[in-house]
């Protein structure tokens, strides 16, 4: 046998073995169309067959014929399938990532000198909150805390942050789980229940960085619109 003829031989069994590696069961129907799978389940009846996204099952009366592949090829088929889902699943992920920090836009009102903000805490009360970049930490009022279901008088531990005015008042720390401002939401947001009456906000509590600091964020007065990007 010639060298020629040698390499010829094994360039075919080359392909060969490689065509088989990545082959599957297929079956041929009577009314001329063909499905490639693994064969999932089989009785006297009916063929149900893999297909990666699912399974299907046909009558045999409707199958003309079966070629049937080797344990070792359905096991590439599988293979393949598993590389391809997660192909896909990554590519959903990095595209709900890139839809996530796309910036948003929320409208905002004016009370005075106050710009007010609309939103949704822990996606069950919506309040109106005072925008205050002064404010290491969001604030809410008993009121919102009520309607919150937290029980003001158990909570611990006591805080004594400072308004915009320099007056120092009571509250108690929280973790609200979830702030959302029209499309724009953050998780488990530091926060204070403010105790003092006296405290009075114009509103239900104020927006502060514990929120604002998830954002690159920028008000745009003229639009009155506040433009949150994710970070």
């Amino acid at each position: 046998m010639t060298k020629r003829r040698l390499k010829y031989i094994l360039l075919v069994l080359i392909f060969l073995g490689f065509a088989a590696l990545t082959s599957a069961d297929t079956l041929y129907l009577k009314n001329g169309r063909s499905i490639e799978g693994i064969i999932k389940n089989e009785d006297a009846e009916s063929i149900e067959l893999e297909v990666g996204s699912g399974s299907v099952k046909f009558d045999k009366t409707q199958v003309e014929s079966v070629i049937r592949s080797s344990g070792a090829e359905a096991e590439a088929m599988r293979q393949d399938w598993e590389r391809k889902k997660k192909d896909t699943e990554r590519k959903i992920s990095q595209q709900k990532e890139k839809e996530e920090k796309r910036p948003r836009e929320a409208g905002f009102d004016k009370q005075g000198n106050d710009i007010i903000v609309s939103a949704l805490l822990d996606k069950k009360v919506e309040v109106s909150l005072v925008l205050d970049t002064g404010a290491s930490i969001t604030m809410i009022t008993r009121d919102v805390a009520k309607k919150l279901g937290l029980n003001v008088d158990r909570l611990k531990p006591d805080m004594h942050p400072q308004l915009a005015d320099g007056r120092q008042v009571n509250a108690k720390y929280i973790i609200i789980d979830s702030v959302k401002v029209e499309n724009s939401e953050a998780r488990k947001v530091e926060a204070c229940i403010l105790l003092d009456q006296s405290a009075s906000i114009g509103a239900d509590g104020l927006l502060g960085m514990s929120f604002l600091k998830r954002f690159n964020f920028k008000v745009d007065h003229k639009a009155k619109k506040l433009i949150l990007e994710k970070l």
